[in-house]
């Protein structure tokens, strides 16, 4: 057990760093409208309450620090915080593993084998043997990345100027990992690679490519056919589907967690003077959405999963 949470984990890192490339090509699209902006200082006082006016948070993660020309944003950061402290964790719980477990071994391992049990009854024991590292990964770090976001000094501290009800952050230095949405796109691009090979292995190449075009019953003559052609056009519409899968899965994840964090930040500033109490109501709402949406995202991709790869597992449930 002790290997699979260490790769487990690990993975969580690698999905944090997939969304480097997509960073780099946002810096050097705004590296390239720098003279745009020199351009716009020449408003001075225009461009200033044009910004402020600006509502909510911004949608782009911020640069916060470029070492040796790589470009680090502070939902980065968060990520980088979120994976490493699993990591530890889950070193710390199964460094010293008893038979009885206790403490933080106790707890790890209650949530370990509390995913594998759901999710054998949803997609099978076989299924479940080879995936559970991608989806049991998905889920801890989509969970405590949104629960670190709700952290408070999460998009409290870091640069800003002094306005007219006090002072303002512009660059925080800290973002919720999932509102960016270049996280969001590399963990389901993950799956998409994943969930081709997963397909490939179970049903083979050919396997594969009939499970999507290949017609389903017993017909014959003319009506053999015309299914052909029916599923081969919905062999077509299923592909334009699975390629949409990621965007659907990324957006979905980023659009609430951006939502819920322009909803706490629009309560916080809704009554200057009491933007301490109104959004602790709002707090514990994003503490159910952020376990909603980890478990959503982990449910998704599980179902895909089961309806490429399911030919192995029917023969088990028919003779159950």
């Amino acid at each position: 057990m002790k290997t699979t949470l260490i790769a487990l984990l690990f993975t969580s890192l690698f999905m944090c760093l997939g969304a480097a490339p997509a960073f780099a090509v946002d810096a050097k699209l705004r590296n390239g409208s720098a003279i745009s902006a020199s351009a716009l200082e020449t408003a001075g006082t225009t461009a200033v309450v044009l910004e402020q006016k600006e509502p909510g948070l911004s949608q782009k993660a911020v640069e916060i620090a470029r070492p040796f020309g790589f470009p680090i944003t502070n939902s980065m950061v968060v990520s980088w915080i979120v994976a490493v402290g699993l990591i530890v964790f889950s070193q710390v719980a199964t460094r010293h593993m008893k038979p009885v477990p206790e403490g933080v071994q106790n707890f790890w391992e209650w949530l370990v084998e509390g995913l594998y049990t759901f999710l054998e009854g949803i997609i099978g024991a076989h299924l479940v043997e080879r995936t559970f590292w991608f989806f049991a990964t998905v889920f801890i770090f989509i969970l405590s990345a949104n629960w670190l976001g709700l952290i408070p000094g999460v998009g409290s501290i870091g640069w800003g100027h002094q306005g007219v009800h006090g002072f303002k952050i512009d660059q925080p230095l800290f973002r919720g990992a999932n509102a960016d949405v270049n996280l969001t796109l590399a963990m389901a691009l993950v799956f998409f690679a994943c969930w081709i090979i997963w397909a490939i292995r179970e049903d083979g190449a050919v396997g594969f490519l009939k499970e999507l075009f290949a017609p389903k019953g017993e017909t014959d003559g003319l009506m053999k056919v015309v299914m052909v052609v029916v599923f081969f056009a919905s062999g077509c519409l299923e592909i334009v589907s699975i390629l949409f899968r990621p965007v659907s899965l990324s957006f979905r994840l980023y659009g609430n967690v951006f939502a819920g964090e322009n909803m706490l930040e629009a309560m916080s500033t809704l009554v200057p003077k009491l933007g301490w109490l109104l959004p602790i109501p709002f707090y514990f709402l994003e503490l159910l959405v952020g376990l909603v949406q980890a478990l959503v995202f982990m449910l998704l991709t599980a179902v895909f999963t089961l309806l490429i790869c399911r030919q192995e597992e029917e023969p088990a449930a028919s003779r159950g």
